[in-house]
């Protein structure tokens, strides 16, 4: 029988998923109790049944992932015993304006800045927009790099691993108990790093055709063509994740994956219980109980 896609994210002291009755993020607390909180998953897709359609699913797919695990984060933290409040929606919009601002600033200011300097090398408009690309690519790999040798990080990594595992395991169709779910791999074809990955190499070859105008234009069709690049990129990991199986298509996926041995760490057997009471609670057998679910059918990134 074929499985639902399910979807999710490490938080603090936990893992979120994503399935066909909602969104749930399981936390173990500080005197070791887990704490679940389910709540739907309602797509903006629900409301527009154009943006399901391919190449602006995957735009639509990575907002939504953004402001959910954000709030998510806020409440896993919370609930870890982290200090400060829950978010309110005033801080959720200044949290996501920030993240996308530190985006924008790391991955195409900078490089486009960069780039500039070698316009006087005689190099022609398309291999200039390559080098910016590759400047780009090289900057996101020291940021995952860099950020993996933080402490605080190598613990959500556990947990990022954790939440790999249990959804390899149940598109294995194995009883999800720790023991058995030790044994999957901490990778996973449609993992955001993948994404993101795919997304800096997708805007090499996009923006190489684009000319070399003033250094404001190219930032500005760099940002405005971001939709486009996502849209691509997750068309890609979508069919990835739905034909692994084959040789090529593993080979293909081979550095995203090498590249998520960075962001994933091999977790314990209380943080895979953990990643496991997250997954059961969106499973279609918790939809019995609780019907009031969002899509279940495109449900995004496996990390």
């Amino acid at each position: 029988m074929k499985k639902n896609l399910v979807g999710g994210q490490a938080v603090i002291e936990g893992v979120m998923m994503r399935g066909p009755s909602g969104l749930a993020t399981a936390v173990r607390k500080p005197d070791g109790e887990i704490v679940v909180n389910k709540k739907p998953f309602i797509t903006v897709a629900s409301r527009f049944p154009v943006l399901k359609k391919p190449f602006l699913r995957g735009f639509v797919m990575l907002a939504e992932s953004l402001v959910y695990g954000i709030k998510e984060l806020s409440w896993s933290a919370q609930e870890a015993g982290e200090e400060g409040e829950q978010f309110t929606t005033r801080d959720l919009t200044l949290t996501i304006a920030f993240a996308i601002f530190l985006a924008i600033l790391l991955f195409i200011v900078i490089p486009t800045y960069m780039a500039r300097f070698l316009s006087g090398s005689g190099f022609g408009h398309f291999w200039l927009n390559m080098s910016e690309g590759l400047l780009r690519l090289v900057i996101f790999l020291l940021y995952v790099g860099g950020i993996s040798l933080m402490k605080d990080i190598r613990r959500v990594f556990q947990y990022h691993g954790a939440e790999h595992k249990t959804i390899n395991a149940y598109e294995a169709g194995v009883r999800l108990t720790p023991e058995n779910i030790q044994g999957f791999s901490t990778l996973h074809p449609r993992c955001g790093t993948n994404f993101l990955l795919i997304v800096m190499i997708i805007s090499i070859f996009i923006f190489a055709f684009l000319g070399w105008p003033s250094i404001v234009w190219r930032i500005a069709s760099r940002v405005l063509l971001m939709p486009v690049v996502a849209g691509i990129s997750y068309e890609i990991i979508r069919f990835a994740g739905n034909n692994f199986q084959y040789r090529l298509v593993r080979l293909l996926m081979l550095p995203g994956l090498l590249l998520q041995k960075l962001t994933t760490r091999e977790p314990s057997g209380e943080q895979i219980e953990v990643a496991v009471k997250a997954l059961e609670a969106v499973l279609p057998e918790a939809a019995e109980e609780d019907t009031a679910g969002g899509e279940g059918r495109d449900l995004g990134f496996a990390g």
